[in-house]
């Protein structure tokens, strides 16, 4: 199998699992959105708020790769 194709592989299926990692966040988040309110249950809400972005960073850093190394393939640059 070609090098390239190889190492778009892993890209997309890096990608793809952090989408996964995303959704996952925010449906905790979602969850939380539903419980009891006090304080503590606010404290966890917004910690998952606060997960939730930072795995949405990984995921905007994922894609941007596999775009990358898509546009190297395709278009040389």
């Amino acid at each position: 199998m070609d090098q390239d194709v190889i190492e778009l592989d892993r890209l997309q299926g890096e990608y793809k699992a952090a989408v996964e990692e995303w959704i996952a966040a925010i449906k905790r988040e979602e969850d939380l959105a539903s419980v009891a309110h006090d304080i503590a249950e606010v404290d966890r809400w917004e910690q998952a708020s606060f997960d939730e972005d930072a795995i949405r960073s990984k995921v905007k850093a994922a894609k941007k790769a596999y775009e990358d190394a898509l546009r190297e393939k395709f278009f040389g640059f």
